[in-house]
């Protein structure tokens, strides 16, 4: 197990040095100017050229990328251009908001989908069957903003359920924070549990006609024995695959749900930063997207020799 989380943290730093040289080359070749943007209406060149020099947006690419890795090498992130606040600090506020979101999404959306999926191939060609397919193939087709809207309406305006929109912190109330955040978590769900339950159903089906599955019910063992011990534990490895995907894009890609529901995430941070060319803020939100896909393809590493002892001892 050592060596399998060594390897993969080796092959990882060439991949984050890529990764932050196409961060860096790309951004600057967006149009704009950060610098217009911070000097105000009156753009006094004096001004100008003193944040150019501050941030030394005057130096070559190559020198202004190196003294930018020197500093990330040492934990710091850079300064936001427009609010002159770290960015870690700002990563540090906006990524426990996109945590939850994205885990309390995930529980129901592994919670629906893949008991889904498990009884649309056991009970393959029923009405069953015909249900769950049904379910995925709203939930892939019905777009995220647009439930959120409809959502908001019924459960919120009309019922008066759960809040409309805003965001309260789990240290400060457990349970308004779970109010607040069960809607947007429910919409995100919606697709991902319609993914999870497809792959999970051609898994089962592939490993419901294994040789092994055909053997454990020749020996009398009985069907739920056979569908949870034989047939699931094999089909996971997929499934492993697809939720730690999915879970990065819920960290990195949020952004239309945080908007609908006022939540003050990761996604909104980043898309901000864009719009206002924000370099600094730009870079460490992506450099720490891609350290999560990172995480999660280890933790998916992991997880495949718990799942299959195989992969274990080879």
């Amino acid at each position: 197990m050592f060596k399998l989380i060594l390897r993969r943290v080796i092959v990882a730093i060439p991949t984050l040095i890529l990764v932050s040289i196409v961060i860096f080359g790309l951004q600057k070749i967006l149009p704009g100017d950060p610098v217009l943007a911070m000097a105000g209406e009156e753009r006094d060149p004096a001004v100008l050229d003193f944040l150019r020099e501050k941030y030394r947006l005057n130096d070559p690419l190559p020198v202004q990328y190196f003294a930018w890795m020197k500093e990330v090498s040492q934990g710091n992130l850079g300064v936001s251009l427009r609010t002159d606040i770290p960015v870690t600090s700002l990563i540090a506020n906006k990524l426990p908001v996109t945590i939850q979101l994205a885990v309390m999404a995930m529980f129901f959306a592994i919670l629906v989908g893949i008991p889904l999926g498990i009884l649309a191939a056991v009970r393959k060609g029923t009405r069953t069957e015909f249900a769950a397919n049904l379910f995925a193939l709203s939930g892939m087709s019905i777009p995220n903003f647009w439930l959120g809207i409809v959502m908001i309406m019924i459960i919120s305006v009309w019922l008066r359920w759960l809040p409309a929109s805003g965001y309260v912190p789990l240290g400060t109330d457990v349970w308004l924070s779970l109010k607040t955040m069960l809607m947007p978590s429910i919409v995100l769900a919606t697709a991902i549990s319609a993914y999870l339950m497809r792959h999970t159903r051609s898994a089962m089906l592939e490993a419901l006609r294994a040789d092994y599955v055909r053997t454990a019910r020749a020996k009398g063992a009985s069907e739920r024995i056979v569908v949870l011990r034989h047939a699931l534990r094999n089909a996971l490895m997929p499934i492993v695959t697809l939720v730690t995907i999915l879970f990065g894009e819920l960290l990195a890609g949020a952004v239309l749900t945080e908007q609908i529901f006022g939540i003050p995430g990761f996604g909104k941070l980043l898309v901000d930063a864009v719009f206002n060319r924000d370099y600094a803020v730009v870079q460490g939100v992506v450099l720490c997207i891609a350290v999560g896909f990172i995480v999660l393809t280890l933790v998916a590493d992991v997880l495949y020799t718990l799942v299959n002892p195989r992969l274990r001892y080879s």
